[in-house]
């Protein structure tokens, strides 16, 4: 999980939320009504419903924001977090506690962790999600 995350609020406009990831190397913002997170735009967002539509860079970010938010506890592992992500076809997660975002895991996180190790490490890892992934489809 990285705790890196930048968030704006929903009255921002497209371009500035873009300075803003630019500015801080970031794939995407949690957009807020006040304190309260209520959607997430991505990189793939700007081209797939800004750029795409011709979509005006003054438009306030809430409105091609996806929403609802979808999010998990700090408390849960790595493999339900992929799951949610798999489940939802999404690439960042959110990681929420208490009402209040704490981090977000993204599919690099999950790739990065699925990295460490030796081959025969990796090879057991691989086999227990087969097996799992088998077992689910039954």
């Amino acid at each position: 999980m990285s705790k890196n995350v930048l968030t704006v609020e929903k009255s921002m406009t497209l371009q500035e939320a873009a300075q803003q990831m630019k500015e801080s190397s970031i794939g995407c913002v949690i957009v807020m009504d006040d304190s309260k997170p209520i959607g997430i735009v991505t990189e793939r967002d700007f081209v797939t419903k800004i750029a795409a539509d011709g979509r005006p860079l003054f438009t306030e970010i809430y409105e091609v924001a996806s929403s609802p938010l979808i999010t998990i506890k700090s408390g849960e592992t790595v493999w339900e977090a992929s799951e949610t992500m798999k489940e939802k076809g999404i690439h960042k997660l959110p990681v929420m506690d208490n009402d209040q975002i704490t981090g977000i895991v993204t599919t690099t996180d999950i790739v990065k962790i699925a990295s460490v190790g030796s081959d025969s490490e990796m090879r057991r890892i691989c086999d227990q999600i087969i097996l799992r992934m088998e077992k689910g489809s039954k």
